[in-house]
């Protein structure tokens, strides 16, 4: 399910007018399917010009497939999608405002920082080579030494300010941060930071993770995919203050589910444990509501779309409860 629900209003790309309320991204429906297998399944979502998006869920869920055709590089099996008013395709002028800087890190390892930044001089019609060897020399990363000899932490660098010099308005980032230690992570995700915060909302990211603890610092708007589906899609601090723990007595929860969305239940012993997407005020007393952390409401979306055997290890976490009604 997504946050806003698919949007029936999705123009074609001629008439979608440019300006700050169009969204960077609208996709409805997009699916992918190779052969037998359904890579993506009606996936409809909407990410805000100006923001840092978490692209979340386990692996094969279909976030690499999601990210390739916002990027142009496949074509969807049904559905459509909107990429800065375009449609997504293999063409320089939409290509001009999309970077893509996928986790292998695209460096020619005997080639130089000094060299990249040459062949992108020629390759971009935008290009700013001298943000390159700003940000490289403010980070102290040699602008010629070849990138083969560089650490991980610094070739994940020279990587995103190349994508940045080409001054694009959409930058897919396909878990770039995975391999790298948390010092390297913590850069990383500063130079994305302020990167975003000078463009002054001509900037939007989408950046795929598993590692939420990081992204939970730089993301505002969330898409969780788990099973091929879109399982969230908003606002960040919004599905936090929808969803919320609820620790009470473990008995039926037929009336609960009536009221509101029960994503994820354990019980221990006469302990209930569950989280819940709240659709209206909380009326049943037994119950004490506590708040969410985006680990936890991560977690309990892709346990709800997991096999069983997977869904009990991330199960919502049992809480202590006083036994008082609040």
């Amino acid at each position: 399910m997504s946050g806003d629900g698919p949007d029936r209003t999705l123009r074609p790309a001629a008439e979608a007018g440019p300006g700050p309320a169009a969204p960077a991204v609208r996709t409805e429906g997009l699916t992918k399917r190779y052969r037998r297998v359904t890579a993506l399944d009606n996936c409809s979502v909407t990410v805000p010009q100006g923001s840092i998006c978490a692209l979340v869920g386990p692996n094969g869920a279909g976030k690499t497939t999601l990210l390739r055709m916002l990027a142009g590089l496949a074509a969807p099996t049904a559905g459509r999608a909107a990429v800065l008013g375009a449609v997504p395709r293999q063409d320089p002028e939409f290509l001009a405002g999309v970077g893509f800087l996928a986790q292998e890190m695209p460096l020619y390892r005997r080639m130089t920082a000094e060299d990249h930044i040459g062949i992108g001089a020629h390759l971009n019609t935008r290009w700013d080579g001298g943000s390159v060897r700003d940000r490289l020399r403010a980070l102290g990363i040699p602008l010629d030494r070849a990138t083969g000899t560089l650490s991980g932490g610094q070739r994940a660098q020279v990587a995103l300010a190349l994508v940045l010099a080409k001054r694009p308005r959409l930058l897919l980032l396909d878990e770039p941060v995975a391999a790298l230690d948390p010092l390297a992570r913590r850069h990383f995700l500063a130079t994305l930071t302020e990167a975003v915060a000078a463009a002054e909302g001509d900037l939007t990211v989408v950046l795929s993770s598993h590692l939420v603890a990081d992204i939970e610092r730089v993301c505002d708007h969330l898409i969780l995919l788990a099973a091929a589906r879109v399982q969230l899609c908003g606002d960040t601090d919004d599905l936090l203050a929808g969803h919320k723990v609820l620790v009470g007595p473990g008995k039926d929860t037929a009336a609960l589910r009536r009221a509101h969305t029960v994503v994820q239940e354990s019980t221990v012993g006469r302990h209930a444990t569950l989280l819940v997407r709240l659709d209206g005020p909380l009326l049943d007393p037994d119950y004490q509501a506590e708040d969410v952390g985006l680990e936890e409401l991560v977690l309990g979306y892709m346990g709800a779309a997991a096999p069983a055997a997977y869904a009990a290890l991330t199960a919502v976490p049992a809480r202590e409860t006083t036994g008082e009604p609040r």
